[in-house]
């Protein structure tokens, strides 16, 4: 597994020399849809695929997680359709490592102009995780999230996230079976140096059900405070790669449980 880690080092320090070396590019829009813990309300314009990647590490729990996401127009900006594939290492010291439940969705957009966007979206999770190895919840789970992007003027953006997410008769391998529901919330600013620079803070929190050691319900929350940043290469052949760094911080609840994040998509 370290050796995958390693692979995705090289892989986004290589996409990143590749993009800053590159001579023909052109200069396009503001760097959209690609936050790190916060959804942009911004889908994607018909015909254009985006293949996102991003590996979460936390020197406090010593656990990580990488997900490949890709989004697609359906048939057009209105309609979106996307996929997140989780792979995570939980617990520590004996830690598991494993494909966790895929995410699966549709997202519309109901708001779209030159300051505000709206796009609800609706979430089937797939129990494609092993519940006993503590890497999914052993049910079909549903969720709703609601992002809004704000244009506050030529240099900030804001986001905003509200969401729910319900998981019915949920099953650990060891207790009778339950229904686990949470939500989550959050926001973030971001600061467009360029079109393709910017400096991001994020602000999230979310509070979710667990199995407790006695087959009950416990509440489990984590608060993260995320700075970084991300910039993009925009390609003549209409490609973009956009890079980005972050350091999650937690906060409340989470205290110290710090880490990394790094991001890198592409979109054609």
């Amino acid at each position: 597994m370290n050796r995958f880690i390693y692979s995705m080092f090289r892989i986004f320090f290589l996409c990143t020399l590749v993009a800053s070396l590159q001579l023909q590019a052109e200069e396009a829009g503001p760097i959209a849809d690609n936050s790190f813990l916060i959804e942009e309300a911004y889908n994607q314009e018909e015909g254009v695929v985006q293949y996102i990647q991003a590996y979460q590490y936390s020197r406090h729990t010593k656990e990580w997680i990488y997900t490949f996401t890709q989004e697609i127009a359906v048939p057009n900006q209105t309609h979106q359709l996307s996929y997140v594939i989780p792979v995570a290492s939980v617990g520590d010291p004996n830690s598991e490592k494993g494909i966790g439940d895929v995410l699966i969705n549709y997202r519309y957009q109901l708001v779209a102009n030159d300051t505000l966007a709206i796009a609800p979206r609706i979430t089937l999770i797939a129990a494609t995780g092993d519940e006993e190895k503590g890497l999914g919840n052993g049910a079909t789970g549903y969720q709703v999230n609601l992002p809004i992007s704000l244009l506050l003027n030529e240099k900030w953006i804001t986001h905003w996230n509200l969401g729910t997410t319900y998981t019915p008769n949920a099953k650990d391998g060891l207790h009778p079976k339950q229904n686990l529901s949470g939500y989550n919330y959050g926001a973030s600013i971001i600061y467009l140096q360029s079109n393709t620079f910017n400096w991001m803070l994020e602000y999230v929190k979310t509070s979710s059900d667990a199995f407790d050691e006695d087959g009950g319900k416990v509440t489990e929350s984590a608060a993260f405070i995320n700075p970084g940043f991300r910039f993009a290469k925009n390609f003549s052949s209409g490609l973009q790669i956009v890079s980005g760094l972050s350091f999650p911080i937690g906060l409340g609840p989470s205290k110290n449980d710090n880490g990394f994040l790094l991001y890198l998509s592409f979109e054609k």
